[in-house]
């Protein structure tokens, strides 16, 4: 290849003072441009996508920005209360939630009231893209049973008037609307990742 490159090299050198059949070389040679063994790296904006980025513009997290949200209540029993946090993309463009919300009860003043939010694994996380309008949904689960020193002949806890949510890997709290009944066990309430509503 040296000897290839060198005898190209040669060949232009030549080349320049006249023709090849004047500089006494053959026709019939043609000189290759050399070959750089390093690579040009591939500039950022022409890089593969990953599953983790979205592909659409101006789309990204969803925020609290763009989210609606509320808490619905879904059945009772035994002491047990079930419901869930529905939150709506009302921004135009598509966005993810992916994970678990933040969630802290709140007084009618917005002073934060005993809360121990757990996470659960059914269902865990998994990216669910909202287009403009669709929701996605968390399961939530907390009992109004006291537990440990909490009163059983008044309400357990203050009840809540309302809470903050915060979208997974956000840090701005949407306000909702709680009006659910106290919550016992120290504000423990067990909640999912988001899914598809």
């Amino acid at each position: 290849m040296r000897r290839l490159v060198a005898f190209g090299a040669l060949a232009v050198a030549l080349a320049a003072c006249g023709s090849p059949q004047q500089a006494g070389l053959p026709s019939s040679i043609v000189v290759e441009p050399t070959v750089s063994s390093e690579v040009a790296p591939v500039p950022p904006s022409s890089a593969p996508l990953t599953s983790g980025q979205v592909s659409a513009p101006g789309s990204g997290r969803c925020t609290a920005a763009v989210l609606a949200g509320v808490v619905e209540s879904t059945e009772a029993g035994a002491g047990n209360r079930y419901g869930k946090l529905v939150v709506t993309n009302n921004g135009s463009v598509p966005c993810t939630v992916n994970g678990y919300s933040g969630l802290q009860l709140q007084d009618a003043a917005g002073n934060p009231l005993p809360t121990d939010l757990r996470r659960t694994p059914d269902p865990g996380p998994s990216p669910v893209t909202l287009a403009p309008g669709t929701a996605a949904a968390a399961n939530l689960h907390w009992t109004v049973v006291p537990t440990g020193d909490e009163p059983v002949d008044r309400p357990c806890q203050v009840e809540a008037a309302k809470a903050a949510a915060i979208p997974p890997d956000e840090t701005e709290p949407m306000s909702l609307r709680w009006g659910l009944g106290p919550v016992c066990a120290g504000g423990k309430i067990e909640i999912s990742a988001f899914y598809a509503a």
